[in-house]
């Protein structure tokens, strides 16, 4: 079998794949192909490991309905159509959990960036606007104690309340499709209702993936019933809030700050308002950002492919 190695992705797939003697090739540059230069290619293979970057929806599948697997190199597949890819009989796998840590990790990193107004006073520096000592000034806020809510408490949602917990002593409420007993009795965790996360959350982290259900859902009227001093923190994706209703309510003093890792859109242009607010913090999707998370990464999307080649089960389908 042909395997297109669609990115520069770690060694690790491509060391693996070959050692199973599959015919790898491989795109080097670190710059994406375009969408003409991934459907060419794609062509010319049967396999094909991609991003979520890339967008592989009906008409590209259609272009590649001979594809025999996508593998993903990521968590999510909102850029996979899947219902196409079912009914052209192409499998889809993702590399689930090799991320939990790493973007858990984000998302508390930019809870406390927030809560202190971090990145801002380090512009302040850059920017020779280091002076006196003034007591009232550039205030933040100490997280111990408080509320954090989670939105999704699956894997990631789970480790981010966990150090939350550990760190602070945070008091833990999420909102989730179904309840997570075991979060409940280990955190001491509460089940909510969507309005009430939004009422008594002092930092909001959303975990979830991104759905005809999730998508905007953090809008003008969630922000409006949040609380003033909350911090609304997203490492999930960007199109589950709405950017313009979030620059809004923090202009207006709705909501007290915001940590993003996932913009709506992107990349965010350089520009945008919120990277000059003193309280907002955004990183650029780096949430996987890590040698051991991408690595893992890298391990369970050539694991897909060789048990595909196998004929094995396939340990991480999606459909």
């Amino acid at each position: 079998m042909k395997v297109l190695v669609s990115l520069n992705f770690p060694p690790l797939c491509i060391e693996m794949l070959k050692k199973e003697g599959l015919d790898v090739t491989v795109w080097t540059n670190d710059i994406p192909m375009t969408r003409e230069q991934l459907i060419q290619a794609t062509q010319e293979h049967d396999i094909l490991l991609s991003s979520s970057i890339y967008a592989l929806d009906a008409d590209f599948l259609e272009r590649n309905k001979h594809l025999k697997l996508i593998s993903q190199f990521a968590v999510g597949y909102n850029n996979i159509d899947l219902k196409k890819a079912a009914e052209l009989g192409i499998p889809v796998t993702n590399t689930p959990n090799a991320m939990t840590d790493a973007t858990a990790d984000i998302a508390f990193g930019l809870m406390l960036a927030v809560s202190r107004k971090m990145f801002y006073m380090h512009k302040t520096i850059i920017s020779g606007n280091w002076g006196h000592f003034r007591p009232q000034a550039n205030l933040g806020m100490e997280l111990k104690g408080k509320t954090v809510g989670i939105f999704g408490m699956g894997r990631i949602g789970s480790e981010f309340a966990k150090r939350c917990r550990g760190a602070y002593d945070m008091k833990v409420i999420y909102h989730n499709r179904t309840p997570n007993p075991e979060m409940e009795k280990e955190l001491n965790a509460s089940y909510v209702s969507f309005e009430e996360l939004l009422k008594q959350s002092d930092v909001l982290s959303v975990h979830a993936g991104l759905s005809n259900e999730t998508k905007g859902l953090f809008n003008a009227d969630a922000f409006s019933k949040m609380k003033p001093s909350a911090i609304f923190i997203n490492t999930a994706r960007g199109g589950i809030h709405n950017e313009k209703s979030l620059i809004e309510a923090l202009q207006s003093h709705l909501i007290w700050g915001a940590g993003l890792d996932v913009t709506n859109p992107e990349p965010m242009k350089k520009d945008n308002p919120l990277l000059n607010m003193e309280n907002v913090a955004v990183t650029p999707h780096i949430g996987s950002a890590t040698v051991e998370a991408r690595n893992e990464m890298s391990r369970l999307a050539a694991l897909n492919i060789i048990q595909f080649s196998k004929g094995e089960p396939l340990t991480n389908l999606v459909r």
